[in-house]
């Protein structure tokens, strides 16, 4: 990427972390490429943006950045102008500061400290730098494990494994895939953080998987057996009699199962849930029974207050 990562977001140089994840989101979602299937200008444009906000998101890459020491893919800038602002002043002065000689060791050994001494005589090297990327994976995808095909700031393609049980936020770490070291040091590491997208039905606590259950009015009173999503695949479930809005029935087993602990359970709590439409056989129903059986279930609530 070498245009400027602020110019491609557009946003300004002072912008705060918060604006420049807004504006990524709303360029994100103009130019996202299963929104213009086969349009390889489009595609292009939403890879550059996707390598801005990756630099300007990291505080720590965005300074660097300003400051100069990397260029917008966020590649280290060639170590030898550190070199060339020693060796433009004059012969006096070059390795030592204004306070004397004795202040800084000698340059090389410096240079030998940060970067280490080639292998085959004086050289420098330079480890390549950490890159870093976000990832945005489906609920399920993250609970149970996927592979997910990503684009390197190098335009090259890599697999990723998603483990089961990954949570929002984790980072996974990819040995050699950064940047290119310097004078034939080593690569850097590609941290991968995984954010992971909400689900319609279920919510993550822990290793624990929530849902809200609607159950029937007759399902409640007189008991069922239902049939109840989970992470893993529908399963049947009995709803006891007399069920209430609220109760909480445990699946165990049934939740996220995290590398070698055991998996976690799946909390089901239910709604009872009245038909759209209360017709005449039912009200004269309900009102025989209140008539025969009435009771208060705020009574507790009103002793209390």
């Amino acid at each position: 990427m070498s245009e400027d990562p602020y110019q491609i977001l557009g946003v300004p140089r002072t912008a705060t972390q918060s604006e420049i994840r807004k504006a990524y989101r709303k360029r994100a979602k103009e130019l996202h490429p299963d929104l213009h299937p086969g349009d390889k200008k489009v595609e292009a444009q939403f890879k550059a943006l996707s390598a801005a906000y990756h630099l300007l998101n990291d505080p720590e890459q965005r300074a660097r950045f300003d400051r100069g020491e990397i260029d917008a893919s966020g590649t280290e800038r060639p170590q030898q102008r550190f070199y060339r602002n020693y060796a433009d002043t004059d012969q006096a002065g070059r390795y030592t500061s204004g306070g004397g000689a004795g202040e800084f060791e000698d340059l090389s050994d410096i240079f030998s400290d940060l970067f280490g001494r080639g292998r085959g005589g004086g050289g420098f090297q330079a480890r390549g730098q950490d890159l870093h990327y976000q990832l945005e994976v489906e609920f399920l995808d993250a609970v149970n494990g996927a592979r997910r095909r990503i684009t390197l700031s190098d335009e090259n393609t890599l697999d990723l494994t998603i483990p089961p049980g990954t949570r929002d936020g984790s980072k996974l770490r990819l040995r050699g895939k950064g940047a290119p070291g310097i004078g034939g040091g080593a690569r850097g590491d590609a941290f991968v953080e995984i954010r992971v997208r909400s689900h319609p039905v279920f919510q993550r606590n822990g290793d624990d998987i929530e849902i809200d259950l609607p159950i029937t009015l007759y399902e409640a009173v007189l008991g069922a057996k239902i049939e109840v999503p989970t992470v893993s695949g529908r399963v049947s479930m009995t709803v006891p009699k007399g069920s209430n809005t609220g109760d909480v029935l445990r699946l165990r087993g049934k939740g996220v199962k995290s590398g070698h602990d055991p998996a976690g359970d799946q909390r089901v709590k239910l709604q009872v849930v009245l038909p759209d439409k209360i017709d005449p056989a039912l009200e004269g129903l309900v009102e025989t029974w209140r008539r025969a059986h009435p009771y208060d279930p705020r009574e507790a609530l009103r002793r209390a207050s």
